[in-house]
């Protein structure tokens, strides 16, 4: 494979960031009718970012194994649970309104009581949640830079990437969870 391919890949990788990325920014903004009540769907998206966290620390064993195919096999279920993980999550948050957390009567604002309910949980869960979003949004073209150089066989290039990524990837894909787990008693 090459060095050509690769730029190729990246073009696209840039693009499709750019339109994630912009999606995600509508999704506050933007509500569409459901053809079906999708308020099923949080824990779908903790498991699939668990799941993202199984596949993503299987490729790192079997990358140190030196199980090539195997970490292969392991990065294309990661990169595959992070895309139905997308779209589910643009599904409901573009047809479902935002549930907050600490708005215990569900009516869209946190009061000053529940504020004081909610206690020092509000701002750790909101820290948790801005660090998993900011990283997010980073760790998008990363990922999709990173996959492209081991695709195009550029093997040392992926190697030496991947070693800052991995770390990025795993953190949002285990703080998805946390931030679920946290919010769950508002839904």
């Amino acid at each position: 494979m090459s060095l050509a391919l690769e730029r190729r890949l990246n073009k696209g990788a840039w693009a499709l960031t750019a339109v994630v990325l912009a999606v995600v920014g509508l999704m506050r903004f933007v509500r569409l009718p459901a053809p079906v009540d999708l308020s099923f769907l949080p824990p779908v998206h903790a498991a699939l970012n668990a799941l993202t966290a199984v596949a993503l620390i299987t490729a790192f064993v079997r990358i140190k194994r030196g199980d090539v195919a195997g970490h292969r096999a392991a990065v294309f279920s990661a990169m595959g649970l992070s895309v139905l993980f997308l779209l589910s999550y643009a599904a409901y948050h573009f047809t479902t309104p935002e549930v907050r957390f600490g708005d215990l009567d569900h009516d869209g604002v946190v009061d000053a009581t529940e504020r004081a309910a909610a206690g020092l949980a509000r701002p750790v869960y909101l820290a948790l949640l801005l660090s998993h979003v900011v990283l997010a949004a980073v760790a998008l073209p990363l990922i999709l830079l990173t996959f492209n150089r081991g695709f195009a066989g550029q093997t040392a290039r992926h190697r030496a990437m991947a070693r800052r990524v991995f770390p990025l990837w795993l953190y949002v894909a285990v703080s998805g969870p946390a931030c679920y787990l946290m919010l769950r008693p508002y839904y």
